[in-house]
């Protein structure tokens, strides 16, 4: 501060910032992903609290036992090991293919985990249920007879509350693929995220049947639609991996 600042009772005038040197890449990919993936629940997060606080407005919020809540957390701990597996087989392979396939399911789970984290954050709910994981999907949706079935593709009879989540790796079978690497774990990786799909696309159709939330039902069919999509990507990348002769 000089002088003539000082008899003012002026501050400084800021100085120009030194331009910063551009970031250096990382050496494994896994820790940028893992950044990306961190970064995106954040913002995501911040932006569905903002989102959910308006859209609560206009429609009833959700109560801690409701479908919307339960899917919000289970497809949470869903997504989180969609996460896990992708990660795990892109360091175990040097396909471009597959590695793609992996960091977009990463990004993308990563960033819908987060919007969940604050729907929940936003209708005041918390994060953990009272209620066993799938309880949601056992109570029966509209239309659904006495015996949990009706004309769409889910009835609350074949969930029992704390059953494993539909397509959930098993950590057995986490833990083999950590073990493999090469067109094995890329074949490896296919067969448990085309179930982990598969399971999380009846998770997203059974909360389609239970909820007319806007934002609820937007993205719950934004899954149905990429993981359908996805699930045939990786039925088609499986068949040329069979078809494929063994590298000696």
């Amino acid at each position: 501060m000089t002088a003539l600042d000082t008899a003012t009772g002026s501050s400084p005038a800021p100085t120009a910032a030194t331009p910063s040197q551009p970031p250096r890449r990382g050496r494994g990919g896994r820790l940028a992903v893992a950044v990306v993936a961190v970064l995106g629940v954040v913002v995501v997060a911040i932006a569905a609290f903002s989102i959910g606080r308006l859209s609560t407005l206009a429609e009833p919020t959700p109560t801690t036992t409701s479908a919307e809540a339960g899917f919000a957390r289970d497809m949470q701990v869903h997504h989180q090991q969609g996460v896990e597996l992708a990660m795990i087989v892109r360091d175990a392979t040097s396909d471009d293919e597959v590695r793609l396939l992996a960091y977009d399911i990463a990004t993308t789970q990563a960033q819908q985990a987060g919007q969940m984290y604050g729907w929940l954050a936003s209708w005041g709910l918390p994060q953990a249920g009272r209620e066993p994981s799938m309880t949601w999907m056992t109570r029966a949706a509209p239309g659904d007879d006495a015996h949990g079935t009706h004309g769409g593709t889910d009835g609350a009879a074949a969930h029992e509350p704390g059953a494993p989540m539909p397509g959930l790796a098993t950590p057995e079978q986490v833990a083999e693929l950590r073990t493999l690497s090469g067109v094995e774990a890329e074949v490896r990786f296919l067969e448990l995220m085309i179930a982990h799909h598969q399971g999380a696309v009846d998770m997203a159709e059974a909360v389609l049947d239970r909820s007319s939330t806007e934002v609820v039902v937007a993205l719950a069919q934004s899954i149905v639609d990429s993981q359908t999509s996805e699930i045939e990507l990786m039925e088609s990348m499986l068949e040329e991996r069979a078809a494929a002769p063994a590298v000696e």
